[in-house]
C-alpha cells in the first residue's frame, strides 16, 4: 500500500496529475478542489489510495487528511465507488459532507454527483455516527440548511470563529433568523442565546 507520494508535479489533467518521485512518474487520480491548488512543477505530498481491480491499480490522491478520511468513510457505504467518491470530493469540503449527514439533510446530498435519494438515505443511515472523524471546521452556508441565506451562513461562520461549534450555533441561528436581520444583529442575537445557555 503506497501511503503518500512526495514529488513534483508534471502534468495536469482534468481528472488526474502526474507526479514525479525519485524519476518515476505517477499517474494519481484527484478531485477537482484538489487540482486547482496544483501547480506544475511544484513540490507536492500527495496522501494516496490504491484501488485495486482484476483489470487496473488506480491512484486516488489527496492534499488534506480529511478528504482522505472522507474517501474512506464513502467507499465503506455500500454500492459507492471511487469514481462517486471522488465527485463528492470535488464537490464539497469534508466538514460541509459531515455536517449535512449529522443533520439529515438529503436536500443537499442528493445535489452532489451520483447521489440520489435512496443513497442520501443510505449515507445518514451509515455514517451518522461516524463523520465526526472528519473534524468541525466551518461549515459551508448551503449544509447548514437548505432554505439558508448569506446572513444565516455568515453569522455561523462568524460564530465558529469565536469559538463555538458548528453544531452548537446551527440551530441558534435558524431559530433566530428572519430575511429581515442583517448579519451583525443575527450574530449579536445569537451571542446573547448562546451566553442564556451557557449560565
Amino acid at each position: 500500500m503506497i501511503g503518500y507520494i512526495r514529488g513534483t508535479i508534471t502534468a495536469i489533467f482534468s481528472d488526474s496529475c502526474f507526479i514525479e518521485a525519485s524519476g518515476i512518474g505517477y499517474r494519481v487520480y484527484i478531485s477537482d478542489r484538489d487540482r486547482q491548488e496544483l501547480h506544475l512543477r511544484e513540490e507536492t505530498r500527495l496522501i494516496t489510495y490504491l484501488a485495486v481491480r482484476e483489470d487496473a491499480l488506480t491512484l486516488y490522491g489527496f492534499l488534506s487528511q480529511e478528504a482522505y478520511d472522507l474517501f474512506l468513510l464513502l467507499l465503506s457505504v455500500s454500492k459507492i465507488g471511487p469514481k462517486v467518491a471522488m465527485g463528492v470530493l470535488s464537490s464539497v469540503k469534508p466538514e460541509t459532507f459531515g455536517m449535512a449527514v449529522r443533520n439529515r439533510d438529503l436536500s443537499v446530498l442528493t445535489k452532489l454527483p451520483g447521489i440520489g435519494k435512496k443513497t442520501a438515505e443510505r449515507l445518514v443511515l451509515e455514517l451518522k455516527d461516524k463523520v465526526g472523524v472528519l473534524g468541525d471546521s466551518v461549515p459551508d452556508g448551503a449544509a447548514v440548511s437548505a432554505e439558508g441565506n448569506g446572513q444565516e451562513a455568515e453569522a455561523i461562520a462568524a460564530l465558529c470563529s469565536l469559538g463555538y461549534r458548528p453544531e452548537e450555533v446551527a440551530p441558534v441561528v435558524k431559530a433566530l433568523n428572519t430575511t429581515e436581520r442583517e448579519t451583525e444583529e443575527l450574530i449579536r442575537a445569537a451571542l446573547r442565546e448562546l451566553g442564556k445557555m451557557r449560565i
